[in-house]
């Protein structure tokens, strides 16, 4: 079965990658899809089996490196993380890969996207099946791989090319610690299989590592690389700016990326190794801080953002520094159980609004939009379900996973001291601003009077705009006056399964990730240590912790109403009189312009020089014709030499022969 899981994906990918132009876009759709489906639902059944029968089980699949001391093998790694990581992988991309028949009708390359995503989804399996940290290396890369093909599906778009690059280059920076904590693994351990590793980690906490002189800590140093590995795909502040640049990409590939791949590897990496940073306090400590700051700085940005994937976009970033946090402070189950249901919540997000760019022809500026709850009714009736979940509204998902999440910063307050106190006050900020950008996204797109009418330019803004980026023709021609239409069946049958998930997924598997069968349900999948007692502690901490998130939320929900509905002229109003915050804020606090005055011109400074002084100058200009043209003289001559003589060649080799001895003599002597 667990075969059946990882290799239908590869498979489907193979199958439309290679017999696309044979098959058809209609037969890669079919076969894809169906693979998925199938995955999907033994995904389900390994849940159920793994998570409420019989623990960690191991499926060798290959010897694979046998190299002096490093022995990796090929294997999955079964236990609850494993199926809870399938599931939300698989349902996620099944349903996507649905989606995506209605979303990308259009598309003449339709075999060359569906083999793409097939081959997102093997790479993620290929993660989270891992049974060492090399084969997870391997499905880590893969994931940056296929990101990159994906966000620069439209490579006629320079913007797409240049997102999809962003995208890879800024992973290399994560990528190339967590490769070095890999390696610094293997020199402590002297093996990579988490078997190996695991036991005997208690031995080695305090013990010191010798680098550069100075003696480190050696399991904080280990997890440190390894964090940066994460921060580099889950986004994290400082290593975030290529998310949301990935919205260049298709509206499937951003539910893909944000809701079940790519961002959820730094999350489940942390979480698996989780028997490692128990041991290293320091740097969850860093965990911590990194967390609650990202989850703030994306919530301030979101705040402004037009382009409605962006705001989801930034929502993903903030969400994702929820879960760190919660790894942060031990509380593993309630990081993974934020994954769990934020997968079900944020794919109905981004794939409602598809339907919304759908219906608007490839419109995605939420200043054209407004007064489409009329026309497009299921698709609000989705993203209202969709707000209401992410918000933490009572009883939806988001409810049971955030909240617990900011109860168990309050509870490790007394253990983790200012960290903790830090993000406690950072997440309940972040949450009254994660209502409010939400409701305001819900309010601008389905409420108040139509923007999208004659005398508004509805395709003047960043649009996704595949109809001629892929075509080459001009779709939009009916945009002016055109009524927004529902999308098929084939794109919102998909809603309707993700709103089942963001409205019960939380109720429903409380007690397994945060509750009183937390032991009996994660068994050793996921490691605490002896003086970790946050599942006890966030249950007892004060009423006014308890309610501090919803009060957040319903002070975010007041003022997007009042400012989107009771009084629109208010938010123009507040950017007036605020320029300075404002420009902060929608230029995502500078971070890019940074980042180019700091790297990316240096960068083509030294590619210049070298360009013109090195080649240019050096190779081709210096002397008479160039140092290129001297090397072809006298390669030429070196040429001649070579008659294809025996006897000239046997009469080289005696004269270096006597060299040698003449020399060897004379040494000697």
């Amino acid at each position: 079965m667990y075969h059946a899981i990882v290799f239908l994906p590869l498979i489907g990918f193979l199958i439309a990658g290679l017999f696309g132009r044979l098959i058809g876009a209609r037969g890669s759709e079919i076969v894809t899809t169906s693979l998925l489906m199938v995955s999907a639902v033994l995904s389900w059944i390994a849940f159920f089996q793994v998570g409420f029968g019989h623990g960690t089980t191991r499926v060798q699949i290959a010897s694979w490196i046998a190299s002096g001391e490093l022995q990796v093998d090929w294997a999955f790694r079964i236990d609850t993380l494993t199926a809870v990581m399938l599931v939300v992988v698989n349902t996620v991309s099944c349903l996507v890969h649905l989606y995506s028949i209605g979303y990308m009708h259009e598309d003449p390359h339709r075999p060359r996207f569906f083999a793409y995503l097939s081959l997102f989804t093997f790479a993620m399996l290929m993660l989270v099946t891992s049974d060492n940290l090399v084969q997870m290396f391997f499905g880590w890369e893969g994931v940056g791989l296929a990101s990159y093909l994906l966000i620069g599906f439209w490579y006629q778009k320079p913007s797409a090319c240049a997102a999809a690059m962003k995208a890879f280059i800024v992973n290399r920076v994560g990528d190339f610690g967590f490769s070095l904590g890999i390696f610094l693994v293997f020199v402590l351990f002297g093996s990579v299989a988490f078997d190996s590793i695991f036991p005997n980690v208690a031995g080695l906490a305090g013990k010191p590592f010798h680098f550069l002189g100075y003696d480190w800590d050696a399991l904080t140093i280990t997890c440190l690389l390894l964090f940066m590995g994460a921060m580099g795909k889950s986004a994290q502040f400082l290593l975030h700016t290529w998310l949301p640049d990935a919205m260049e990409g298709p509206t499937p590939v951003s539910a893909l990326i944000h809701a079940a791949t790519m961002v959820t590897a730094g999350v489940f990496m942390l979480a698996r190794l989780s028997p490692i940073f128990e041991y290293a306090p320091v740097a969850l400590t860093v965990v911590v801080v990194i967390g609650a700051t990202t989850a703030f700085f994306a919530a301030t940005v979101g705040l402004v953002q037009n382009d409605i994937k962006r705001v989801i976009a930034y929502s993903t970033c903030s969400q994702l520094g929820y879960m760190f946090v919660a790894l942060g402070v031990g509380n593993y189950g309630a990081g993974i159980f934020h994954l769990f249901t934020h997968a079900f919540f944020k794919a109905l997000l981004f794939l409602g609004a598809g339907s919304v760019i759908h219906a608007m022809h490839h419109e995605q500026d939420m200043r054209n939009m407004g007064g489409l709850r009329k026309h497009i009714p299921f698709t609000a009736a989705a993203m209202t379900i969709g707000t209401l979940a992410l918000t933490g509204f009572p009883g939806f998902a988001g409810y049971f996973s955030k909240d617990a999440i900011i109860e168990s910063a309050y509870a490790s307050v007394g253990h983790g001291g200012f960290a903790s106190s830090y993000a406690f006050v950072l997440l309940v900020v972040a949450a009254c601003m994660t209502s409010f950008y939400s409701w305001r996204l819900y309010f601008m797109t389905f409420e108040g009077k139509p923007r999208w009418g004659h005398g508004h330019d509805a395709h003047g803004h960043g649009h996704d705009d595949h109809a001629h980026a892929a075509h080459g023709h001009d779709d939009h021609g009916h945009g002016h006056g055109h009524t927004p239409h529902e999308s098929p069946w084939v794109m919102l049958l998909p809603l309707v399964v993700l709103s089942l998930g963001a409205i019960a997924a939380g109720f429903a598997f409380k007690e397994y990730f945060i509750g009183h069968d937390f032991e009996h349900f994660w068994k050793s999948a996921l490691f605490m240590g002896k003086d970790n007692h946050i599942l006890h502690a966030m249950h007892e901490v004060p009423g006014w912790v308890v309610w501090s998130p919803f009060v957040a939320m319903l002070i975010g929900f007041a003022l997007a109403w009042l400012m989107y509905v009771r009084s629109p002229e208010i938010p123009a109003k507040l950017a007036a009189a605020n320029p300075a915050l404002y420009r902060f804020l929608l230029n995502k606090w500078y971070f890019d312009e940074i980042y180019d005055f700091l790297f990316v011109r240096p960068a083509k400074w030294l590619g210049r020089f070298l360009w013109k002084k090195g080649d240019g100058f050096v190779i081709d200009g210096f002397g008479p014709d160039g140092v290129s043209a001297r090397v072809v003289d006298v390669t030429n001559r070196v040429v001649r030499l070579q008659t294809g003589y025996l006897y000239h060649y046997a009469f080289a080799m005696l004269i270096g022969v006597a060299g040698l001895v003449t020399w060897y003599l004379v040494t000697r002597g």
